[in-house]
């Protein structure tokens, strides 16, 4: 189990370098990315263009073009990333082979598993590209 993906991984990376960079140039190309972050241009592209679809970016043509912050980087969280990449958050889904499982109801482990989930959730709740700068 991945708690972070490489999607998601890459994305907290990006955003982050445009997120320090906010002062000086706000539009940062995909070329910048690249060459600062070290990933692969096709992929990165794909990322940035989910992220402009999902208004976590915004995006410009052209001469000068590149993408920016939609948002600030405090109102940016690191679960929306997951969301968007790797879909809700789940450590255990109580199936097997694609089943549920028969004993998801009186599990005494899916309990413990559940309480541990609401806690990692809430941390990972509170990050933000902001807070990871």
């Amino acid at each position: 189990m991945k708690l972070i993906t490489r999607d998601t991984d890459y994305a907290v990376r990006a955003l982050c370098f445009m997120a320090r960079r906010q002062g000086r140039d706000r539009v940062v190309s995909v070329s910048q990315l690249v060459k600062a972050l070290k990933i692969p241009k096709p992929f990165l592209r794909k990322l940035l263009q989910v992220l402009n679809k999902k208004k976590i970016l915004a995006s410009s043509k052209g001469v000068g073009g590149g993408f920016t912050l939609a948002r600030s980087a405090d109102k940016i969280f690191l679960t929306d990333l997951m969301k968007i990449f790797q879909g809700t958050f789940k450590l255990n889904e109580c199936f097997f082979k694609g089943v549920p499982c028969r004993n998801v109801r009186t599990c005494p482990l899916r309990k413990k598993i559940m309480r541990l989930e609401g806690m990692v959730r809430r941390e990972l709740e509170s990050i933000t590209i902001a807070s990871l700068l």
